[in-house]
């Protein structure tokens, strides 16, 4: 009956959660929310003057194996592997003697930053796109549209680096948090009413799958932040009705480095 006693006190645990403690401090101390909230910066600077506090935590996300892995809830197990992805992305960046102009000036046209097999995760050496496209992306009991305006590529842009680490408990109220954010900010994301359309990041474009098996369509989707889109009446039943016309501006792949000062992206 020993083992019968001891089944139940396990089941009545809670899942193991991953200590991210030394990203949440080192996020919190060296990026900055920028433009009221809607986007933000890091020092990279002073990231690398913490090169050894990254390096621990980068550790510790390789030491998990698969099995612990397994062990973790649900949400655990994605903030897991979204903190991975920002984490080791801004170890690529600290990797080069100076600081790039964009992280698609790393690597070559044949192995690019999302290609290099730099670091473990799971068991594996492993790449950012095997991080994002395989582990999330793949695994539909994973995937989430959200994971869009967390995972964070170095690029002004991209939704924000939150400047805290993901935590199981606070995950669905920390991804929604950024999605509206992120649609929240005019120079992305916005109703052009002189042209009666709406002009959306190419995040919408670029993983379009994902978000029309959410919810049907790219306009379905973003149907449901109307208000947060600050649309019209008359472009809400447009948009309801697939007749407002979708246009996806061009993206800025300029190193989202605190020095770096936004421009309005072009139409592309």
């Amino acid at each position: 009956m020993r083992w019968i006693a001891l089944l139940l006190l396990s089941l009545s645990l809670p899942a193991f959660a991953f200590d991210h403690s030394g990203w949440n401090r080192l996020l919190e101390s060296h990026v900055h929310w920028q433009r009221d909230g809607v986007a933000s910066a890091v020092d990279y600077s002073g990231m690398r003057q913490e090169q050894a506090a990254l390096d621990r935590y980068l550790a510790s996300l390789s030491a998990v194996t698969p099995a612990q892995f397994e062990n973790f809830s649900h949400d655990e197990k994605l903030a897991f592997l979204i903190n991975a992805y920002n984490a080791f992305t801004v170890a690529l960046i600290l990797r080069q003697p100076a600081l790039p102009d964009s992280i698609r000036d790393i690597g070559s046209f044949f192995n690019g930053p999302w290609d290099q097999r730099f670091f473990s995760l799971l068991g594996k050496k492993r790449t950012l796109d095997e991080v994002e496209h395989t582990l999330i992306r793949a695994n539909p009991s994973l995937m989430d549209p959200r994971v869009h305006f967390a995972l964070n590529c170095a690029s002004v842009g991209c939704p924000a680096l939150r400047p805290e680490a993901y935590q199981g408990e606070r995950l669905d109220q920390q991804l929604t948090d950024n999605l509206k954010r992120f649609l929240s900010d005019r120079q992305r994301n916005r109703y052009n009413s002189r042209e009666n359309r709406l002009e959306v990041s190419k995040i919408f474009d670029w993983y379009d799958d994902d978000f029309e098996k959410a919810s049907g369509s790219v306009e379905r989707y973003l149907l449901q932040y109307a208000d947060t889109l600050a649309l019209p009446e008359t472009a809400r039943q447009s948009l309801d009705s697939d007749s407002l016309d979708l246009h996806f501006l061009s993206y800025d792949w300029s190193l989202n480095r605190e020095a770096h000062h936004d421009a309005t992206p072009t139409d592309g």
